[in-house]
């Protein structure tokens, strides 16, 4: 519970299909791709997207050239949506240098309020139950806020990488 409200992660589902518009309004109103990048509609209607989302979750089903993930929401008992995350089974070479096993973020109106570090909380349980026992998480180094967030639940900093002229810091989280 941040600020008196009562939170889930809840998984995708057509519920929360008008909730989801709300949310990525959020990030078009504040000029932002919404992070992480499993969250986006690219060029497809919510039903479609939810299919696909469902589908990344199956090495059998999950593109060749990605990973199996599921992706959660944070949200309110209203089921506003504050926040998502994606927990990806294993990394191959481009998420063990730069993406890592969990990407999240919160909705830019929503920031600063604790919810990213409840977020990553509550996908940690669901990452050891896909067989995890430890997750990379990285974040770019001038996002202390997100630092701040994987510090809080355990990262421990192993070392930073240059991804496109920019400094990638990753850390590792023993489950």
């Amino acid at each position: 519970m941040v600020n008196n409200l009562k939170l889930e992660l809840l998984k995708a589902t057509d519920v929360i299909e008008e909730q989801y518009y709300d949310f990525i309004n959020d990030w078009e109103n504040n000029n932002e791709d919404i992070i992480p990048y499993s969250a986006r509609l690219l060029d497809m209607d919510y039903k479609s997207w939810l299919d696909h989302t469902y589908k990344m979750e199956n090495q059998e089903t999950c593109l060749s050239n990605f990973v199996p993930a599921h992706t959660y929401f944070l949200v309110t008992e209203t089921k506003r949506i504050l926040g998502v995350i994606n927990i990806r089974h294993s990394l191959n070479d481009y998420l063990f240098n730069f993406g890592g096993h969990i990407g999240y973020g919160i909705r830019p109106s929503e920031r600063g309020q604790g919810y990213a570090s409840l977020m990553l909380s509550l996908s940690l349980p669901i990452a050891k139950e896909l067989g995890l026992n430890k997750v990379l998480i990285t974040c770019d180094k001038i996002n202390l806020g997100s630092a701040k967030t994987i510090i809080k639940n355990g990262g421990i900093l192993e070392n930073e990488v240059i991804e496109d002229g920019e400094l990638t810091q990753r850390y590792w989280i023993e489950l």
